[in-house]
């Protein structure tokens, strides 16, 4: 990987790997920046190294090094996911979150307001399994829509919010040699042209109002072909409506799909509570991107002896994910647990 960068490693005390070592650490542990992680680095058995070295060395290591490890993590350890709905495509989230920073902090990522400067990482998740299919980073001012391609996949079905509602992408989904399934939600004033309502042989269930086929948008807009659209209330009484190119699921099962897209924020708030996302280290591009890659390595492999070890410990000691990654971190997994990773991960 590091030839594939052209960076040759010339050092002999802090090598990129221990760098990896270093920022892998920081992240499970929470360190507050490079000062802290200096004092606590030795005691992970880790060579001591002055932080300007650690600074240093950020700065110099191109960040497509941690996103490629990290690709090829995701492949290694995804398993196939489980068809719990019974649809011919899994459901894949697509969403981003942004990580700001002090408007002098990262100069070369201005937000679109221009009062803060940060960063994105745009990620597709598989929502069944929560396991991360793939990543890609941007300043704060790309708009989502502009990287929906890097991480989508004609595999699995598309779900996604309003930032995604490009209704000439719609066209382009259909047209692509292998169709990109979607569900994608409208904004509420999305022009419906020539509504034609399907259908039903009993009432909606649940807050489903209205499941119709149309083109969308104005005139000087308008998709080359109708969709359906499924219109429904949200748990708080908002109207909520959907466009999608399935239609043999019912109408619950497009709000079903629809609803799984909450997995993404719920791993966007996990990472940046746990991992120490939110507090960059340093101020470059390959500082900041390969802090939050490597971060995004560690959830990958959390997750990993997570989803292995509970189908194999003794049902008694099943662990849900967050109950797993605080007894990890407090060295207090149960007499199971502890057993199974000796064995299976030679630790000590």
């Amino acid at each position: 990987m590091l030839q594939q960068a052209n960076y040759v490693d010339t050092a002999r005390k802090f090598t990129v790997y221990e760098l990896f070592i270093f920022l892998a650490e920081a992240a499970l542990g929470q360190w507050d920046g490079y000062r802290d992680g200096e004092k606590r680095m030795v005691a992970c058995g880790l060579r001591p190294a002055d932080h300007s070295t650690i600074s240093k060395k950020a700065k110099e290591v191109p960040f497509s090094v941690f996103k490629q490890l990290l690709h090829l993590l995701i492949r290694k350890c995804n398993r196939s996911t489980r068809r719990r709905l019974r649809l011919p495509k899994e459901p894949l989230a697509v969403d981003s979150t942004t990580i700001s920073a002090g408007h002098n902090r990262l100069p070369w990522a201005p937000s679109v307001k221009g009062e803060k400067s940060g960063i994105k990482l745009h990620v597709s998740l598989l929502t069944e399994t929560g396991e991360l299919h793939r990543v890609t980073e941007s300043t704060g001012k790309q708009h989502d829509s502009t990287l929906c391609s890097a991480v989508t996949d004609s595999n699995f079905i598309l779900v996604a919010d309003r930032a995604y509602g490009k209704h000439k992408q719609f066209d382009a989904y259909m047209e692509q040699e292998q169709r990109q399934y979607f569900v994608i939600r409208l904004r509420n004033n999305t022009v419906l042209h020539e509504p034609v309502y399907r259908e039903r042989k009993r009432p909606y269930e649940h807050t489903i109002e209205q499941d119709l086929t149309c083109q969308l948008g104005t005139k000087a807009s308008l998709t080359r072909y109708r969709f359906r659209v499924v219109k429904l209330k949200d748990p708080q009484g908002n109207p909520v409506v959907l466009a999608t190119n399935l239609h043999r699921p019912s109408a619950e099962k497009i709000a079903e799909i629809y609803r799984q897209r909450w997995q993404i924020e719920v791993f966007f708030r996990w990472i940046k509570q746990h991992l120490n996302v939110p507090k960059l280290f340093g101020k470059t591009p390959n500082a900041v991107y390969g802090q939050l890659y490597t971060a995004l390595i560690v959830y990958v492999l959390l997750q990993y002896v997570y989803e292995q070890g509970n189908s194999q410990v003794h049902p008694s000691a099943r662990l849900s994910f967050a109950e797993f990654d605080r007894l990890i971190s407090l060295a207090a997994l149960p007499p199971e647990w502890v057993v199974y990773l000796a064995h299976h991960l030679a630790l000590p």
